[in-house]
């Protein structure tokens, strides 16, 4: 049998994400693909770059964090495979034990909206300020005292060996995660299917119902990863339950909601909580945020 090629991007924890898949295949050669003006923190382009290489010919396989996958595909590519899913929850790194236990007017460093949005919401008296670039980055900044704290993907650290920093963890109704967190996305040539049930053998059927879900209901929200917006889904034996989120990022305005239902049908419950959230207000909340796709 021919050697798998996984392309990834070339960050620690994407290289780690991608060397468990081809470990998990049996052994396949990792692709590291380094994107141009990776510096601009634009994830898109990074998953188009590493799609590329799989559309080139110069992989098999396409790893990339769920939750930085964009809706439009492109055609060429097919998702083939989603692995058991890890903690999709939030992390908080810092001297801090709980959110309660934050001092008024704490710093806190995340660069992402929804973050920011549900963090105001839930403590106004915050003071959420950008931080960006890869795990050891922000990591560092927090060890310099340029932040009281920090927010991270808790997947992310276990990924990488260094989920003993995590001071606590949010719940999944205190911080709604980003759709796909905690999952990896497995892409390959449509025209390739050997390479493709090569993949599906390693997929996991929860995971993938939860996602499948999870981008349900993004797309109705007309929703990105960069958008203030949490949609997770959980299995719980005969149902799935998803939680959503969307809010203004300054924390001022949002909207939240659940829905439970057959587990059979992830793309239509999915829909079914964005037509709630819709109702309630959230599609003029991200119109006046100015961070909807639509």
């Amino acid at each position: 049998m021919r050697t798998l090629r996984v392309a990834t991007r070339s960050s620690a924890l994407a290289l780690a994400q991608a060397e468990a898949i081809a470990q998990a295949l049996g052994g396949a050669e990792l692709v590291p693909v380094r994107t141009a003006d990776a510096e601009v923190g634009d994830k898109a382009r990074f998953v188009r770059g590493v799609e590329r290489a799989v559309i080139d010919g110069a992989a098999e396989l396409a790893v990339h964090s769920a939750k930085d996958v964009p809706a439009d595909t492109p055609d060429e590519l097919a998702l083939v495979g989603v692995p058991g899913r890890a903690d999709p929850g939030d992390a908080f790194l810092g001297a801090a034990r709980s959110l309660a236990e934050l001092e008024r007017g704490a710093r806190i460093g995340t660069a992402s909206l929804r973050r920011r949005s549900q963090l105001l919401a839930l403590r106004p008296d915050l003071e959420v300020a950008e931080l960006r670039g890869n795990v050891d980055t922000r990591l560092g900044r927090l060890a310099a005292g340029d932040y009281d704290g920090i927010v991270l993907a808790a997947a992310g650290l276990v990924r990488l060996g260094r989920d003993e920093e995590i001071s606590f963890r949010f719940s999944l109704t205190e911080l709604t995660p980003a759709p796909g967190q905690g999952c990896l996305a497995i892409q390959a040539r449509r025209d390739d299917p050997e390479v493709g049930a090569l993949a599906a053998r390693i997929s996991d059927r929860a995971a993938l119902t939860e996602l499948t879900a999870e981008r349900s209901a993004t797309v109705r929200l007309r929703a990105s990863c960069d958008t203030p917006v949490g949609i997770c889904a959980r299995v719980a034996g005969s149902e799935l339950e998803l939680l959503g989120y969307a809010g203004l990022p300054d924390g001022s305005e949002w909207v939240r909601d659940r829905i439970a239902g057959d587990p059979e049908q992830p793309a239509a419950l999915g829909e079914a909580l964005a037509e709630r959230m819709i109702a309630a207000g959230a599609a003029q909340i991200l119109e006046r945020a100015g961070v909807s796709d639509g």
